[in-house]
């Protein structure tokens, strides 16, 4: 079955219907090609001064590129966009609050192998969710074509519903093609893995990755964003990095105040 897609203006009603029946859906052209062109720019240096990975899981000729907060102006406005954010708060309703997983560029070079077929939720040191349970919210937003041939990310639409700790192979996926400036929304149950790039050409996107609140965040942004770019950052933004409570009595500081006081100590009491 493949992956099901959208236009940009679809409601997140719709897209998350969708999301918890597939675990998966392509929203066509929801980013503009020109703020996927400045995060881009923004993280160039950054990427030219990575290294490849270290084995097959990571990729051995692809690059992760992380603190998309702290190093790309532009990457906050994918981080808050209202669509996402909407379909986020949706699939994790019976969350308290939800926060910033990770931000990271995924650039898959010529010559990548296929990455093993997995689950996001797997990092929770593969504890056994109960089906159904969502714990993730994942962006995927294209800075290039995403292609069978370069590399598009292969995904299991409804396989979150099978058994875990499966291994499948990449003959059971289908390819997440979709035009720059798109975004992938995926679950953290969902089977997936990125695609082999048989091309001569970078497969480059953006992942954004939400989770509950409570669970630990897979990049941490209170080293990945310093705080003398934390106190410039507008309190919604914050509050997705980890500033705000993560459900009652969880993430204070110091004397029951909120975490938020350690970067802007004129803000007092229990509220966010």
């Amino acid at each position: 079955m493949p992956v099901e897609h959208v236009p940009a203006d679809t409601g997140a009603d719709k897209i998350h219907e969708i999301l918890r029946r597939d675990a998966c859906i392509i929203i066509d052209g929801l980013g503009s090609t020109e703020l996927l062109d400045r995060v881009e720019a923004e993280m160039a240096p950054h990427e030219q001064a990575n290294h490849f990975g270290p084995e097959e899981f990571t990729g051995v000729c692809t690059k992760r590129t992380g603190a998309l907060v702290a190093r790309s102006p532009a990457a906050r406005e994918l981080v808050m966009h209202p669509t996402i954010l909407d379909t986020t708060k949706q699939l994790l309703h019976d969350a308290a609050n939800f926060h910033l997983h990770l931000t990271q560029i995924i650039s898959i070079g010529p010559g990548e192998t296929a990455q093993p077929i997995h689950r996001d939720q797997w990092a929770f040191d593969f504890f056994p969710f109960p089906t159904g349970y969502e714990v993730q919210c994942n962006t995927l937003w294209a800075i290039t074509d995403f292609t069978d041939e370069n590399g598009a990310t292969r995904v299991i639409p409804g396989s979150h519903e099978f058994e875990d700790k499966l291994r499948l192979d990449h003959d059971q996926t289908e390819p997440a093609e979709m035009e720059k400036g798109s975004v992938l929304l995926y679950t953290g149950a969902i089977y997936h893995g990125g695609g082999a790039n048989r091309s001569d050409a970078v497969r480059k996107g953006v992942n954004i990755t939400y989770a509950r609140a409570w669970l630990t965040q897979e990049e941490n942004q209170f080293l990945a964003v310093p705080h003398e770019v934390a106190r410039e950052l507008p309190k919604e933004l914050l509050a997705l990095l980890g500033y705000a409570p993560a459900a009652y009595a969880l993430n204070y500081y110091r004397d029951l105040e909120p975490a938020i006081t350690a970067i802007h100590p004129r803000r007092s009491g229990r509220g966010f």
